[in-house]
């Protein structure tokens, strides 16, 4: 197993890289452009793996994504990954104006299209002929060529995972991931998607909540509770607080957030929750639950990122989350 960060900057990405770090990914947001910040990592890692982790897949056309990837591809041959997720249905149509229903159909025909760009040869036309994705191109300049990046999917509940590893690479999975979801959910259905496709093996990335702080641990508690709470505001992720008995809690810190009680929304995490979901605390409880999460095996395979709370955090103290991280790769 690797281990890597959210794009922390370029200082601490060195000192990241020094101490082990072997991944980096980045997401989008109103304020974090995916793919510029993965032109910064491309530019500011040495030979760690970068790529997005997410992309929102349907903010930008098959060509967008492709050609970001083929552009940077040219920095960093071998080095790249193109996660994408579908997004919630809201944003899709109140901050992008774009169609997103069937989102794993739409997925998986996403995929195809922006393989078929990835997968052009020079001299050939570029075709597709998807439900929803229709390419035709003729590309006379000689800048194609086939290139091997793997492509993921932000996998959340199994039809969308099954999707990941039929039409694409494998899964990214959430920082709400448990030991529980992921054998009674996300495995079982990477294990119908691999029997589906014929394929032998897929790629697991995923994020785990870290926030470690050897002076105030009980503020790193703190931060990693409430984003936890933060996430479990959003009623898709119903089905997973039922899988887990949590409905009672959730409940609880929806009533509180909607009232702007933050400290009711933050204490409505029981501890159960964030032993479950979370590493936290002090170095020595972060490593000591790490080791317990790997030897279970409730981690990513191949990849797991320890990913920094960000609800009501600063980025500076994010920053000093992702430096802290980096003890738990202490020998």
């Amino acid at each position: 197993m690797k281990f890597g960060l959210p794009w922390p900057g370029a200082e601490v990405a060195a000192e990241a890289e020094a101490a082990g770090v072997e991944s980096f990914c980045t997401g989008d947001f109103v304020d974090n452009d995916a793919y510029s910040l993965l032109a910064d990592m491309v530019e500011n890692s040495a030979n760690a793996q970068v790529g997005t982790g997410i992309a929102y897949a349907f903010s930008r056309s098959p060509y967008a994504h492709a050609s970001a990837i083929r552009t940077l591809h040219a920095k960093a041959p071998g080095r790249l990954f193109l996660g994408l997720g579908s997004g919630a249905h809201s944003i899709n149509r109140d901050w992008f104006g774009v169609e997103a229903d069937r989102p794993v159909a739409r997925m998986r025909d996403l995929a195809g299209a922006v393989r078929a760009w990835l997968d052009a040869e020079n001299g050939e036309r570029v075709t597709y002929d998807g439900e929803f994705y229709r390419i035709n191109a003729r590309v006379q300049a000689p800048v194609l060529g086939r290139l091997d990046v793997p492509i993921l999917f932000a996998g959340f509940n199994k039809l969308m995972v099954t999707a990941a590893v039929q039409s694409a690479d494998g899964v990214i999975g959430h920082g709400l991931f448990t030991k529980q979801w992921w054998d009674e959910v996300v495995r079982p259905a990477e294990t119908k998607g691999l029997a589906a496709s014929g394929k032998e093996s897929t790629v697991e990335h995923g994020w785990l909540i870290t926030a470690v702080d050897d002076d105030d641990p009980e503020r790193a508690i703190k931060d990693a509770r409430r984003m936890v709470a933060f996430y479990l505001t959003v009623k898709t992720y119903d089905a997973y607080v039922e899988h887990h008995g949590w409905t009672d809690a959730v409940a609880a810190l929806r009533a509180a957030f909607k009232a702007g009680d933050m400290d009711a929304f933050t204490n409505a995490v029981t501890d159960d929750m964030l032993h479950s979901i979370t590493v936290c605390g002090t170095t020595a409880d972060a490593r000591s639950r790490l080791a317990e999460r790997q030897k279970e095996g409730s981690l990513a395979r191949d990849v797991t990122y320890f990913a920094p709370p960000s609800f009501l955090v600063s980025g500076r103290r994010r920053e000093a989350y992702s430096r802290s991280s980096l003890g738990l790769l202490a020998d």
